[in-house]
């Protein structure tokens, strides 16, 4: 079987099917003998890695592509897959991911993230979405840049438009006729959490921005500091998370067609650190 590392965007899934292709070929191959080809003393060199119990250093990935025999596109390629994994730096982590995902449309790589993520990473999606349960909806760039706020362009309206088609969030049949559809975002665990970020940070930008932009009967605002013990924390969270079923709730019942896409954040963070964190 040939193994394409296009194919992966976990560098430890693909490490591991190549060592069981490897295995394959030879079966005197081994985990020790791998682990002797890196220079390392330990025999679970290999299974650390792939299991997360460790991460390739920088010297270590240098060594390993030349042994995984990589071209230099599919070395680049994998230096993205550990920045993905490794990066503590969001935005570093966010340029992999759109590396990444370009060099698989490129190799022709089958289709396993890419939608879900550009969804929730580009904050007109779901607000395009929402627009599409409006009476008067119509799926083309010129609508949707005619009534969006803020205003987009073409090219993402059309982008946006294609991401829910791909989702079967927006379908259309032979004769042009669309309907729209719950559709489905799943991402692989690596790239979730980057696309929920960057959900946040869009959606956090358009709240700034929207304290200016709309007169204070369009938008709601409010914010409370508290003094919280430790014990409450849990409490407080599934009460906001049952005050957003409630909004939910509310929004899909009524009865009227919706008229306008609206954002609702809710938030809690800490301004201090804890008297447990003093004492550990």
């Amino acid at each position: 079987m040939l193994l394409s590392i296009y194919d992966f965007i976990d560098y430890r899934e693909y490490l591991n099917d190549w060592f069981d292709a490897k295995k394959k070929e030879n079966k005197r191959f081994s985990h020790r003998m791998f682990s002797r080809l890196m220079s390392q003393k330990s025999p679970s060199f290999l299974k650390d890695i792939v299991h997360g119990r460790r991460n390739l250093t920088l010297e270590q990935q240098e060594k390993l592509t030349k042994i995984l025999k990589l071209s230099a596109s599919e070395r680049r390629y994998f230096s993205d897959m550990t920045l993905l994994d490794h990066s503590d730096d969001p935005d570093e982590r966010d340029r992999a991911f759109e590396r990444i995902a370009a060099a698989r449309r490129l190799n022709g790589a089958r289709k396993i993230d890419g939608e879900s993520y550009r969804y929730l990473s580009r904050w007109y999606c779901p607000a395009i979405r929402e627009l599409g349960r409006r009476a008067d909806f119509e799926p083309k760039p010129e609508w949707i840049i005619e009534h969006l706020r803020p205003k987009i362009t073409i090219k993402e309206a059309k982008e946006a438009l294609q991401i829910l088609e791909d989702l079967e969030m927006l379908q259309f049949d032979a004769n042009g006729n669309w309907e729209l559809n719950d559709g489905s975002i799943a991402t692989p665990m690596q790239v979730s959490g980057l696309a929920v970020h960057n959900y946040h940070h869009e959606m956090l930008r358009l709240a700034r921005e929207g304290i200016s932009r709309f007169e204070p009967d369009k938008r709601h605002f409010m914010a409370l500091t508290v003094g919280v013990p430790e014990k409450l924390i849990p409490q407080l969270k599934q009460e906001l998370n049952d005050m957003a079923t409630r909004l939910l709730d509310l929004c899909d019942s009524a009865v009227e067609s919706p008229q306008r896409a609206f954002q609702i954040n809710l938030h809690f963070f800490p301004l201090s650190d804890s008297l447990m964190e003093k004492e550990s």
